[in-house]
């Protein structure tokens, strides 16, 4: 029997990580790799609401949390931490995120994945959702767009030939990496100095070179 996607699942969050760095994308769920840090337990404190699967009822809307995610079609598997239920029940996933509100393109990448799931689990359109900002307790709505759509897809596949390649991609060493928790694990300064030193040691030794 083929393998198919399905079978080899990949985690909605890798897609988030691979958006932000390649390489702790890998690391994380290549090599699984983690470490803490502020950023990290602020997040952890900001989903401690939301992590415990529950279901209320409010002004007619059906809230469910910690809700179990899937798509055949892409290979994806996840939890939204809250979906909010609207009239003929269209769903409407809120993802948790610590810090001011703000846009960042790998959070709504990661909303995107969501509703594409949810979309699938319901066969009800999701056009929208939200980013839940928890410094500022603000929703930024997000519309789940065709670009957006496509871009899940993308970095699904992205992400699946590099988990299969099996190979870590090298560090970015830029701004990114002074709030990353895998930094002093991934040493973006010490490997970009020893890949510089490199290039230098073989324009010097380089025979055909002025």
């Amino acid at each position: 029997m083929a393998t198919t996607e399905a079978d080899d699942p990949i985690m909605i969050s890798a897609l988030q990580h691979y958006s932000y760095c390649p390489r702790q994308c890998a690391l994380i769920h290549m090599e699984q790799t983690f470490d803490e840090n502020v950023f990290t337990l602020r997040g952890r404190a900001v989903h401690k609401r939301v992590d415990e699967p529950t279901s209320d009822q409010a002004a007619g809307v059906r809230v469910e949390r910690a809700l179990p995610l899937y798509s055949e079609r892409l290979g994806l598997v996840g939890k939204a931490d809250t979906v909010e239920f609207h009239a003929g029940g269209i769903p409407y996933p809120i993802e948790y995120k610590h810090g001011p509100k703000r846009v960042r393109e790998h959070d709504d990448l990661q909303l995107a994945a969501q509703a594409l799931c949810l979309e699938e689990m319901t066969g009800k359109e999701v056009r929208y959702g939200a980013i839940y900002h928890h410094s500022s307790r603000r929703r930024r709505e997000v519309e789940i767009s065709e670009d957006l759509r496509q871009h899940v897809m993308e970095t699904t596949a992205a992400v699946r030939a590099m988990l299969k390649a099996g190979v870590l991609p090298p560090p970015i060493n830029d701004d990114r990496c002074r709030h990353c928790s895998l930094v002093q694990i991934c040493q973006p300064e010490a490997l970009a100095a020893k890949r510089r030193l490199h290039g230098l040691r073989e324009t010097l030794f380089d025979p055909e070179s002025d």
